[in-house]
């Protein structure tokens, strides 16, 4: 799939124990699944963690980052999440794929060898730089409030019950 800032190269490293490369299911997809490359099942009790391996290196280029993300499909039907929300793989990484999951759900889950477990997307990144300033520009309509500070619904729109 090309997007609207043209393709973007990915070379990837298959490790003896890869199942799958990094494939789109479809030609919209957002980003590539991940397939784990565990030689058995391994079964995560509610409230624990673990790594599972993912059988390749990749190559991002300079200016990209690989974002590492859930499968909603894993998170809706099983409570299956990454451990840290979005994996982020910098450029510079040349170890193993490895994502990091959590079992949320009320029950244990079982991966299987060769499961889809997460998708890894290609974003750009700008490089920032920091300056330091004794003052910043006033944004007077928001100021420093956060964390739920505008509330809960929006304005001037109607709630769906």
């Amino acid at each position: 799939m090309i997007g609207p800032i043209g393709a973007v190269t990915l070379k990837v490293k298959r490790l003896p124990h890869c199942r799958a490369l990094p494939k789109y299911a479809t030609a919209g997809s957002a980003g590539l699944d991940l397939t784990n490359a565990l030689a058995e099942a391994v079964t995560l009790q509610p409230g624990e963690r673990c790594r599972i391996p993912i059988g390749i290196i990749v190559e991002i280029p300079p200016g990209y980052e690989g974002q590492v993300r859930p499968r909603s499909g894993l998170a809706d039907k099983a409570g299956i999440s990454l451990t840290n929300c979005v994996g982020t793989i910098d450029s510079d990484y040349r170890g193993e794929v490895q994502v990091l999951v959590v079992n949320h759900g009320q029950q244990p889950y079982t991966f299987e060898p060769g499961e889809r477990i997460a998708q890894l997307l290609i974003t750009p990144v700008p490089e920032v730089e920091v300056i330091e300033v004794e003052e910043l520009s006033d944004s007077a309509e928001r100021g420093a409030g956060g964390f739920g500070s505008t509330g809960r619904h929006s304005e001037g729109h109607e709630v769906l019950v």
